[in-house]
């Protein structure tokens, strides 16, 4: 299927104002570009009801959150709540990059969302992502009264890295190392450090995320080989899939971690979990946050936070 028009401009853009690609850059430089990009790529932020800027314990110091609720709601009512985890390849990303995301999910799926600021590598490597959320996680659920939010309502969700990491703090809560989790939202999720999958011979060049760029990322996050197989670094490796919340998968064509993902829909459902995979073949990696010059980055948006909502209305 042709990649999507949008997405083709967005390339023919980058092209033409001549960026590198990621993987030639060093972690700074990349941060510096990919902040860049925001205001090219991202449209205008909706309004939302509430935002506000809070901090929580972490293991080496604090970490920063940021939480939306919904346009129209009132400030006293208790609201489920989305924990986002940004991506970024765990080495570039923070609560800017994804604000206009977040925004959009807090609105559609009428919610609060709390975003987290967690350890970026390679400053900081695996698995100090993971251990953030896992505080972050725990903090919501400690402060839900003072955070107007229905503990017994709470998701975790999040783009590529972060759909990665979403995906751990799934499996860590069904064995019981973190509060229970009702509904896990992973998008274009990296779910396998191996990189050894067929659709990393397929996106070689020419992409937002190819293999060299991802093996890049893994390289900065997860050094050491050995500890690539680890479930949490490689969810997909877990031993079983099975008690892990509901979920919804989604995946992009034209992405590297396009098989890695679909594999992880398909070992949720084998394993019993209940899974809504929608897969956009005309999409590629990061797609979700280029809604300026690719539409179906609102719609998408806009599903994945319809079936967030129902699941809370439906169980």
């Amino acid at each position: 299927m042709p990649l999507d028009p949008g997405a083709q401009h967005v390339l023919e853009l980058i092209k033409q104002l001549g960026r590198p690609p990621i993987h030639t850059l060093t972690a700074v430089e990349a941060r510096e570009a990919s902040a860049k990009s925001r205001t090219v790529l991202q449209p205008e932020p909706a309004t939302v009801a509430e935002v506000q800027d809070l901090e929580c314990p972490g293991p080496l110091g604090t970490i920063r959150l940021r939480r939306y609720r919904a346009a129209g709601t009132d400030p006293t009512e208790v609201l489920p709540c989305l924990l986002f985890l940004h991506g970024g390849g765990w080495v570039i990303g923070d609560l800017d990059s994804h604000d206009q995301p977040c925004r959009t999910l807090a609105n559609a799926a009428r919610c609060s969302v709390i975003a987290v600021d967690y350890r970026m590598a390679p400053e900081h490597l695996y698995p100090a992502a993971v251990e953030d959320a896992a505080a972050a996680l725990r903090f919501i659920v400690a402060e839900a009264a003072s955070l107007r939010i229905d503990p017994a309502r709470i998701a975790v969700g999040g783009d590529s890295a972060g759909g990665n990491l979403a995906a751990v703090l799934s499996l860590m809560a069904r064995d019981g190392t973190l509060p229970p989790i009702g509904y896990q939202m992973l998008l274009y999720p990296a779910t396998d450090m191996a990189g050894e999958r067929p659709a990393y011979q397929r996106f070689t060049e020419g992409l937002i995320l190819t293999a060299a760029t991802m093996r890049w990322f893994i390289g900065h996050y997860v050094p050491d080989p050995a500890r690539r197989i680890e479930w949490a670094a490689s969810p997909l490796r877990a031993a079983s899939l099975a008690g892990t919340p509901t979920a919804y998968v989604m995946t992009a064509g034209y992405d590297p971690l396009v098989d890695e993902g679909i594999a992880y829909a398909k070992r949720l459902e084998e394993d019993g979990v209940r899974v809504t995979h929608v897969h956009m073949a005309d999409q590629m990696h990061a797609f979700l946050t280029m809604g300026k010059f690719i539409p179906a980055s609102d719609l998408a948006l806009r599903h994945a936070a319809a079936s967030l909502a129902h699941h809370w209305q439906n169980g």
